[in-house]
This record gives C-alpha cells, structure tokens and sequence, in this order.
C-alpha cells in the first residue's frame, strides 16, 4: 500500500512528531512538496505533505493561519511538516490551534531531520508499492493464464474475481451472460444488460463505469476484440475503485479474453466453411457424408427434425422482386466478404446470426449459420431456441417498423425472413425449396418473416394481391367491362354467377334472377368477346381467379 502520514511518523529515522491530527494519520501521501510560499495552494495537486519552515507567513497571527490552513485543506494537502529550530524553536500555538479547528495533521521536523529524508522516504515508499502492484500483477496474469489455458474463460473469471476480490462476468455478442464467478454474479450482471448494448454501439475498445445505487457495487465494463464492433465484454464488480494491482489484473484478463475472442473468431469463420460443405450434402441428399465429416460437430442437428431457414435484407429482396420464382437446391460458398460481414455495423443479416448463435450457445443446441452472399442460410433444431429466437428478431424489426409507420428508404437494410415447415435430413433440398417460397412471400407481403405452414393452411386469395396479378385480371375483363359499359348486358356478374355455381344454369338464373336461356346467351356472348371457350377447365379457373383478384381489389 503507499506511504501514509502515520508511517512516516513510525520511521525511525526521520523523528517527526505528531502535533495535531491524530486521528488522519492513515491517509496516504501521494507526495512530499517544500513550498515556502505564503500561498501555495495553486501549484498543489492534492494528496500531498507540505513541508514549510514558516520563513515568509506570520505563523503567530491566528487569523493568518486560519486562512492558511482553511486554504491548504481546501487544496487536499494531506498534512502539513513544520521545522522547528530554523525561523521558530516550536511551532506557534496560532498554527497548531487553526491545525487543530480544520483537522490538518501538523507533524514537527526535528531541525536534524532534513526536507530531503522525508521526501526520499516518501519516494521510496511509494517505489516500494508500486513494485509491489507489478509484482501481484504479473503473479495475477500468471495465474489468469493458467486458469484460462486450463479451464477456459469460466476459470479466468473465477481467478480474476478472487484478485479483485469482487466479481467478473462475460457477455456474449448480443449482450447475454455467458459465464461468471462466482455463481450468484450471474444474476447481478443480468441486470447490467442494457449497459452492456449501450456500450456495444461504441468503437472498439471501449470501457464505462457504472456506481450503483446506494449500497451497489461498482461496476467496470470492457468491450472485448479487435474490430469495429465488439465480440464479447467483461463485467467486474468490486465494493471500491480498483487499486494497481487489481487494475494489472482486470488488463490481464480483458487481453486473455480478447485472443480468447478472435481465436473464436477464426474457429468460427472455418466452421462456417464446414458448415458450407455440409450443407451442400444436405441439400444434395447426401445426410450419411454430412455425418461423417461433421458429425461430432453438429450432434442431433443431423438426424433431429429441423428447420431451414432463409433471411436477406430488403435491398437484395428488392433485386429479387421480378425473379422468376425458380429455388436454387444449393448455395455458393461464403465468400471474404460475407465472413466479414459480422464486423459490418447496422447489416440486420449480422444481427440474426448473432441471435441465432447466442440462443443455440446458451441453451446448448447445434445450430448451422451460413452466409450466402447476400442471404443467410440458418439450420436449426424444430422447437429449439435458435428457432424461437430467429422468430423472436424477424418479428421485432416488424414491429418496430409499424411502431413508426415509416417504410424504409430504397437503400435501407431491413430483414426478410423465410422458414421452412420441420423436415428431416433427407428432405433437406424440400426444406430449402419451402423456405424460399415463404420467403418470396414475405418480400411480395411487405413482412419481415413468414412460416411455410401458413401458406399451406392458409388461403390462396391473399396472393391474389399481387400487382402483377391483378394487370393480368384487369387485362383477361376488360373486354367483359367495356361490353357492360355500353348497357348491352351484365357479363361480368352473370358470368361470376355462372361459375360460383360450378356451372348449373338453373342456379345460377335463379341467383340472377334471369332465365336460364337469358344465361346461356350470355355465356355464348362471353366467348365470343374473349376468344376462349368455357368448357375448358383453366381457362373457368383463370377467369374466376381474375374475378377473385378483381374484387379484392374493390372494383
């Protein structure tokens, strides 16, 4: 620990004496100064021991010292050294009472004692204690090492809580706990979250302290790794500020973790490789060759019911909108730029796969990312928290979006997502097909994710919606209208009549409250317009769906 007033007074060497200020002798002395200034207090820093001999202040004027020493309290000196046996044999009772009244430590120097000796002593303690905190703190880095090579971050926590003697946690990517010692710590960090995101939109590295409400710790937080955006962060939590050595130790650990991380980093960019190629043999129908080359990898995800999963921002969604609606079986390796994309800031496709990959870590599942290009490509375990999760994200950028009422701009990256219904690893080229029809039907419906389910157990007529559906109905009537427009009958409705009634010409009059003859000549009269023959069953099932189009249209 640094110097303090009362170990300069129990050394032996030095023969100081305590005049006033007993009580604040344990305050440590950051510095011994000699100023015989009568106004030293703007050349002071605080912390320090004055050292006077009273040669220019008139230290038998009460009113003086009053001043004096109110001044030099107000300035953080610590104490204050008087020689006696050089301008006064004692120490004037006017310093020693106003000493007394602001709780100034007043220490007397022997005149055989020099300024110097109590400046050197100060010196050498203070290098003494600053050895020290070196010495614990590479004792500590030694220790967080070992810990870390031996036990991983869950032991660098535990050996870093013990040095601070205090708490440590780690965050995640998306700001979750993923590791803290000791075990009650997990629930004090919890509630750090918000802090954690607050500095996770910050430059990398980046740091905050947090002072608790009364009672509370206080808190340190670290974001961990090298890019733009940070890949983890660190939590400790201790009663006071850290001192040298606990500070050697905190820098210790966030370097510990930060290789920690982009170690991670590289690992994972090589298992998306992997998870490319497994992919590929999934999709190629080739489950048994995806097991053996990464089998121990992925576990159940394998052989469990499972979800495929296809997301790509809006601005690629928008270059897809007048695709031909043809499903790729298989995606293109990752390129550099898509395993890059997790230092990207604002890419709503990083942020799923951040997601995905924190629910899967936490809840122990395999989960199977894989950026294609512009896309991702998610596998994930049927009912398992990626999935939820995945749900989870797509759902809360919708609702943002109508919280706004805003449509996002051309160039703006918003999420579409689209969920295959649960399939097996067989069917995983079926799953990829599912997925990428319900994502074609998210980007036409403005939505952020739809489930292949709902187009399956929905109804067609939503569909009906699209622009390019309703030009072709538009078109397939017209004739039909402008025929009605000149008063010469009712084509249009006898002839939705005709068809909700599967044909029947006795129902259908009857709905129309015309004979059925009248009818029949009119379905003779809609032939003739459009050059099409009713009794062929796509071209009643073209017509009825432009009717349905039509109609939903409000015409």
């Amino acid at each position: 620990m640094p110097p303090t007033l009362a170990s300069l007074v129990h050394h032996s060497a030095l023969k100081l004496t305590v005049r006033a200020g007993e009580d604040r002798l344990d305050v440590p002395v950051r510095w011994a100064h000699v100023s015989e200034l009568a106004d030293p207090v703007p050349y002071m820093e605080g912390g320090e021991l004055l050292l006077i001999t009273a040669l220019k202040l008139d230290a038998e004027d009460p009113e003086a010292m009053q001043r004096y020493v109110k001044r030099l309290v107000g300035a953080g000196v610590v104490g204050l050294g008087f020689a006696v046996g050089v301008n006064y044999d004692e120490i004037p009772e006017a310093l020693v009472d106003a000493a007394r009244e602001e709780g100034l430590p007043l220490l007397e120097v022997p005149r055989r004692t020099p300024f110097l000796a109590i400046s050197k002593a100060v010196s050498a303690a203070i290098a003494a204690d600053q050895y020290r905190a070196v010495t614990a703190g590479f004792a500590a880095q030694r220790e967080l090492t070992r810990q870390a090579l031996s036990d991983g971050p869950e032991g660098l926590l535990a050996a870093l809580a013990q040095q601070v003697d205090g708490w440590a946690a780690l965050y995640d990517a998306s700001g979750a706990v993923v590791a803290a010692a000791p075990e009650w710590a997990a629930r004090r960090a919890a509630r750090l979250t918000a802090e954690v995101e607050r500095l996770r939109e910050r430059p990398a590295p980046a740091s905050s302290v947090i002072g608790g409400p009364s009672g509370e710790d206080r808190v340190e937080l670290h974001s961990l790794g090298t890019g733009r955006r940070p890949r983890a962060a660190l939590a400790v939590g201790t009663a006071a500020a850290l001192g040298t050595a606990e500070r050697y130790a905190v820098h210790s650990a966030i370097a510990l973790l930060t290789l920690t991380t982009e170690r991670s980093r590289s690992l994972h960019a090589a298992e998306q490789r992997i998870g490319t190629a497994v992919l590929r043999m999934l999709l190629a129908g080739e489950p048994d060759h995806a097991r053996a080359v990464a089998g121990d990898l992925y576990g159940d995800l394998l052989d469990a019911p499972f979800r495929l999963i296809l997301a790509e921002s809006a601005s690629a969604s928008a270059s897809r909108a007048h695709a031909d609606g043809h499903a790729r079986v298989a995606p293109v390796p990752p390129t550099a730029a898509a395993l890059a994309a997790a230092e990207t800031d604002g890419d709503p496709l990083d942020g799923l796969a951040e997601t995905v990959e924190s629910a899967a870590a936490r809840s122990g599942e395999s989960v199977l990312v894989v950026p294609d290009g512009e896309r991702l490509v998610v596998l994930a375990g049927d009912g398992g928290a990626a999935v939820a999760a995945c749900t989870e994200y797509a759902l809360a950028v919708q609702a943002a979006r109508a919280a706004t009422r805003e449509q996002p701009a051309a160039d703006e990256d918003e999420l579409v997502v689209g969920v295959s219904a649960p399939a097996g690893p067989i069917a995983a080229a079926a799953a990829y097909k599912q997925a990428e029809q319900a994502l074609s039907v998210a980007r036409r419906r403005g939505r952020s994710l739809v489930e292949h389910e709902e187009l399956a157990a929905g109804s067609v007529l939503p569909l009906l919606q699209d622009d390019a559906v309703r030009a072709f109905a538009d078109g397939l009537l017209r004739a039909l209208r402008e025929h009605d427009a000149t008063g010469r009958g009712d084509l249009v409705a006898s002839l939705r009549a005709w068809l909700s009634r599967h044909g029947q010409w006795d129902a259908a009059a009857a709905d129309l409250g015309v004979h059925r003859h009248t009818l029949r000549y009119r379905m003779r009269r809609v032939e003739e317009i459009l050059g099409r023959s009713l009794d062929d069953p796509d071209v009643r099932m073209e017509l009825w769906l432009a009717l349905k189009a039509t109609a939903s249209a409000g015409e």
